[in-house]
């Protein structure tokens, strides 16, 4: 007999029954955002940090009492947020337009925010691969208006997505062809890049799906970009990819889940139209889930891609 789940899941493909529990419903652990984005999971302070981009402010959720804060106001109207190989916070700046790290001492350090000697337009999303390499997603949102950062012509005039080298620092260019580059995740194998594009947004008709991108190179660039998935309810923002190559992505709706081969499997129902995920909790087994007033959580059948260990330099 086929396990029943709750309210709070919808299956599409039977493969999905697997992926939930029989007895867990989506949980509301805070409101009282604009439009809440970018978690991210600190695991050894047992928080979680996400973005309220209109409020200009960072919000810190207590696993161990469920307690929530202010982590930074003013935060440069922060969009999208991950954690380093070193454990530190690095951000997309709408206002700064640009990506920064947050050092363990709390100061703040500009990672990149030039392309060519031009501005980004407002760096939107970012994903940390296993070399250190971090790539983020550039479209205009924070200066299309002074309601996400600050209105201002664009400098680059398109929207693209970029690589910042682990090692020298170095920013490439390494897709074009978006009209609004968003959330972006890689494949456990890191074989694969998938980069949603929210372009609807601005062109009647225009994009709302994800493109999955071949990379290339030694890690260093991409080639391909075929579109994975169309988006059937509302647009792709945010997304993560789980250790068994499962994508979880924000919807209208709710949050859906993709297998690997592109097949929408079930839908994690939420009452919001969903803007970002992440995993997060002991097990990395708890998907924490930003829509658009409040911070959800639910626990799955499965977890977060491990995260590389860090080789310390000798003492």
């Amino acid at each position: 007999m086929a396990i029943e789940l709750t309210s709070s899941f919808e299956v599409i493909d039977e493969r999905f029954r697997a992926l939930a529990f029989g007895n867990v419903h989506l949980e509301r652990l805070y409101t009282g955002c604009r439009w809440a984005e970018g978690p991210a999971w600190f695991a050894a302070g047992r928080y979680l940090v996400w973005s309220d981009i209109p409020n200009d402010r960072m919000l810190r959720w207590d696993e161990t009492d469920g307690s929530v804060s202010v982590f930074r106001q003013p935060a440069m109207n922060t969009n999208g947020h991950t954690v380093d190989l070193q454990g530190r916070l690095v951000s997309c700046e709408h206002r700064g337009r640009c990506v920064s790290r947050t050092e363990h001492d709390g100061t703040r350090t500009v990672l990149a925010e030039r392309f060519e000697g031009k501005r980004f337009n407002s760096p939107n999303d970012l994903v940390v691969k296993s070399d250190g390499s971090i790539w983020f997603s550039d479209p205009s949102y924070g200066i299309d208006s002074d309601y996400e950062g600050d209105a201002a012509p664009g400098e680059l005039g398109e929207c693209c997505l970029y690589r910042i080298d682990g090692d020298s620092g170095a920013v490439s260019r390494v897709a074009t062809g978006f009209v609004q580059p968003n959330g972006l995740a890689f494949s456990p194998d890191e074989r694969w890049l998938y980069v949603a594009d929210t372009g609807a947004t601005h062109v009647a008709g225009g994009p709302r799906h994800i493109r999955r991108f071949q990379v290339k190179e030694g890690g260093r660039a991409l080639a391909g970009g075929e579109v994975w998935a169309q988006c059937g309810a509302g647009l792709f923002d945010g997304f993560r990819v789980d250790v068994h190559g499962h994508v979880w992505t924000s919807a209208g709706d709710g949050v859906h889940c993709y297998a690997p081969d592109g097949v929408l499997l079930g839908k994690v129902r939420v009452p919001e139209a969903v803007a970002n995920v992440c995993f997060g909790g002991p097990k990395l087994n708890r998907l924490f889930i930003c829509a658009t007033s409040s911070l959800y959580s639910v626990y799955l059948n499965t977890r977060a891609v491990p995260r590389p260990r860090t080789t310390w330099p000798a003492a």
